[in-house]
């Protein structure tokens, strides 16, 4: 049963726990003249995605399907929707379009450049590539311009059965989810790379009012100081 939650104006957090390992994967659906769904999720979480989009708007007219980098909870489900929704394109990098997703999907996705925007009614997105952050050689994020929503993907990811949008510290949250993975197979599952800190600092110029994170509660508050902070925790614990 899918948790559903509007965490800003007509951004809904479609919440599944992943009871195993004590883990949210949220998936955020954005109203507007063409709805955008960032992230699938799993192949085997389509049901309940699908249930929680229901309840929202009719699924068959959503738009854009959209996501961070090629990997099973970012877009494993992504044919089960273009099939749904006829007129629904993938929107992903540029990297990603060519190297992976358009030999998997049976529609070609729109590949975005950095900096790259698209509109969908009264909402502006500009993509804003993230090599290798949270993770893959094709990773980016997409942030809503209109309201300043950031669709961060795996950054700040943390356990348990938290709230769905704080106020309170998340990059604590972060931070302890990070040593802790450090001693599972999870280890090292956001690499420290030299551009690191130059696309956090990117990031933290958008002026976002809301962080809309994939594992955990999403934030609001200050997000270009917690986009600093989390850089910091991850060049402390990896670099």
């Amino acid at each position: 049963m899918p948790k559903i939650d509007e965490i800003a104006d007509g951004v809904y957090r479609i919440e599944v726990v992943y009871k195993e390992i004590g883990l949210q994967f949220n998936h955020f659906l954005v109203k507007d003249d063409e709805p955008l769904l960032f992230h699938t999720g799993l192949n085997s979480m389509f049901g309940e995605i699908l249930e929680g989009v229901s309840k929202i708007m009719d699924p068959k007219t959503l738009r854009w399907v959209g996501f961070s980098h090629f990997e099973s909870d970012e877009c494993g489900s992504l044919n089960k929707w273009l099939e749904l929704a006829p007129r629904a394109d993938a929107v992903c990098s540029t990297l990603g379009a060519v190297v992976s997703v358009n030999d998997f999907a049976i529609r070609p996705a729109r590949g975005m450049n950095d900096g790259e925007t698209f509109q969908t009614g009264k909402r502006s997105y500009r993509f804003c590539s993230t090599a290798h952050l949270p993770h893959g050689w094709d990773a980016g994020v997409l942030f809503e311009e209109t309201d300043g929503t950031l669709f961060c993907s795996d950054l700040f990811t943390h356990f348990g059965d938290v709230e769905p949008l704080t106020a309170s510290d998340i990059v604590g949250r972060a931070k302890d989810s990070l040593i802790n993975m450090q001693q599972s197979p999870f280890a090292y599952y956001i690499p420290y790379t030299p551009q690191m800190r130059g696309i956090f600092d990117r990031l933290a110029a958008l002026d976002s009012k809301t962080l809309a994170v994939m594992h955990g509660s999403s934030f609001t508050g200050d997000c270009g100081k917690a986009l600093i902070e989390l850089s910091g925790v991850i060049e402390e614990t990896l670099g």
